[in-house]
């Protein structure tokens, strides 16, 4: 369940301009390198202000894509990268649908912002993204209950290239601090599990199918 969006999307908006946060950003930025586990930064919209090797290396195999690149809008990856279900296992239910629905939010939250009107554009043109949004989404939700779309502490699985993890599992550890916030950023880090899970399990569906299978078919 992954799609192509149309169009080119703007180039990201810069979080700061001054000195003192842009040397804050790189320190942060060396921080992060410590970590072993994939971490990156994001705004509101997903554009990927910071993120560190460790999540570079999760999406090495991933082909280049003109608007939709894990390192460059996160939620774009996960909604219009075709690769994204070799990476995200269990792609539509665990991490496609839980994103939509924070899109959703932001979207209520920040009212005509320019970087969520556009992702909100591309969904549109594409009917079976459309489709999940606008019925899929409510549909899941009342399925799962709200507490399966939150971001912190939710545990979603993956399939990481190094063979050392290969089929797993990780929680996402949602953290802002001061500075963070009043940048409107929020840092993901994937703490990546020990259990393994078998790999087939969570292979991708080619998009194939009239509709995704969390949208009741229409008509």
């Amino acid at each position: 369940m992954a799609f192509q969006a149309g169009g080119r999307r703007p180039a990201p908006r810069p979080v700061s301009e001054t000195p003192e946060v842009q040397a804050y950003l790189e320190d942060y930025a060396a921080s992060m390198e410590a970590v072993s586990f994939p971490s990156l930064v994001v705004d509101h919209c997903w554009d990927v202000v910071l993120a560190n090797s460790a999540f570079r290396s999760l999406f090495r195999g991933v082909g280049p894509h003109p608007t939709a690149m894990p390192d460059d809008n996160f939620l774009r990856f996960v909604l219009f990268h075709p690769d994204a279900p070799e990476v995200l296992g269990d792609h539509e239910s665990s991490w496609c649908l839980p994103m939509l629905a924070h899109f959703a939010r932001a979207v209520e939250n920040h009212g005509p912002d320019h970087g969520l009107q556009t992702i909100r554009r591309d969904i549109a043109q594409d009917p079976i993204m459309e489709a999940a949004y606008r019925h899929g989404l409510p549909h899941w939700i009342r399925s799962v209950g709200e507490d399966a779309v939150e971001q912190d502490g939710a545990v979603r699985p993956l399939l990481h290239p190094d063979p050392r993890w290969g089929a797993t599992d990780c929680r996402i550890v949602a953290e802002t601090c001061r500075t963070l916030e009043e940048l409107g950023c929020t840092r993901l880090t994937f703490v990546l599990r020990e259990a393994r899970r078998p790999a087939s399990r969570y292979r991708r569906a080619r998009r194939d199918a009239s509709h995704l299978t969390v949208v009741p078919a229409i008509g």
